[in-house]
């Protein structure tokens, strides 16, 4: 199974310190990030898109092509790329320039998104928010089954694409797209008829919670006539890693706390308490905060939930110690990694 990291690369005041990074900063530490988790081991690392000041990678394929020419071996993704504002074509050569750079690493998880300020920012209503994502998955497939010959028609939102190449070229053929969810399924549904990797976002609740979808995700598949062995499923979760479950919760508690609560105002959530954070933290919550061995048990855990394929740990939500952080993503490398493939082998 392979193991990695995911960031949103946020630019948060720090709840006790009032440290606040730029986001010139920030982006420079993402990169910092990306290398040691190749250093160590670890098998992706994905960024995700975002258009406010709270976080600084509105384009993720600029910050992990910065880290593509420094690291030799870890695939870099979007986690995720906000299609249904984006443009395809470019999207595709963004990640065909990544792909070159990279020498065939690059991913694109391509989602509707959670956060809905890019909608406004380039000109879509709301009100499109599932047309919009249907239109423009079906041009970024179309560009990757062809890229030097796409012929699309029809779409309500973009022009035409009359028998136009879109270049560079990919060194991956096709270049691989992920359709990343929170929880809608019919866009589970979608991604196991297309027969595309899918990547669910544990944030609350517990993991055995999207177990019907990744049964529902396999179910689309099979009716679609798709080989078993390509359904792939990766699960993103927060969660962070320290010596001792001590040491992580005291780095990791304020700083989620103050994330979660942030959130919480503009979406309605009750105050996210210590208690919230324990009862999230416990053996069976999707929050994964701990030792490296209490880390490793709920991964284990999640495989055998879902029989998931991949498992990326997001580690920086909120601003935190730059160097618990690297810490954190040396012991996923170093400890966790060998531990969940330990258990999985017997």
């Amino acid at each position: 199974m392979e193991i990695g990291v995911s960031a949103f690369a946020e630019t948060t005041e720090h709840p006790e310190t009032g440290a606040l990074l730029s986001h010139a900063e920030r982006l420079r530490e993402i990169v910092e990030e990306i290398e040691v988790a190749d250093q160590v081991g670890l098998d992706v690392y994905g960024l995700g898109e975002h258009h406010r000041p709270d976080y600084a990678a509105s384009a993720p394929a600029v910050v992990l092509a910065a880290a593509a020419t420094r690291t030799t071996r870890i695939r870099l993704s979007s986690a995720v790329t906000v299609l249904s504002s984006e443009d395809p074509v470019r999207v595709f050569q963004q990640f065909a320039t990544l792909d070159g750079l990279s020498d065939g690493r690059a991913e694109i998880m391509a989602g509707r998104g959670s956060f809905i300020e890019s909608f406004p920012l380039f000109g879509y209503d709301l009100e499109d928010y599932d047309d919009l994502y249907a239109e423009k998955l079906d041009l970024l497939l179309k560009i990757r089954e062809n890229p030097k010959r796409v012929n699309w028609s029809g779409g309500k939102f973009r022009a035409d694409v009359p028998g136009l190449g879109v270049y560079p070229l990919p060194v991956q053929q096709p270049l691989p797209v992920w359709i990343a969810v929170g929880g809608n399924p019919q866009s589970v549904v979608r991604a196991g008829t297309l027969g595309l990797p899918l990547a669910i976002a544990i944030i609350g609740g517990m993991p055995e919670q999207f177990a019907p979808l990744a049964d529902l995700y396999r179910e689309a598949g099979a009716r679609a006539g798709h080989d078993p062995s390509t359904l792939r499923i990766a699960t993103h979760s927060h969660g962070f890693v320290a010596p001792t479950t001590q040491q992580a919760t005291d780095v990791h508690f304020k700083p989620y706390q103050a994330v979660m609560n942030g959130l919480g105002r503009e979406r309605g959530w009750n105050h996210f308490s210590r208690t919230s954070y324990e009862a999230a933290r416990s053996r069976r919550g999707a929050l994964l905060v701990g030792s490296p061995e209490e880390v490793a048990e709920k991964i284990v855990k999640q495989h055998e939930q879902l029989g998931i394929d991949r498992f990326m740990l997001h580690v920086s939500a909120g601003t935190m110690p730059h160097a618990d952080v690297l810490r954190a993503i040396e012991l996923l490398g170093t400890e966790v990694a060998p531990l969940v493939r330990k258990a999985l082998e017997n």
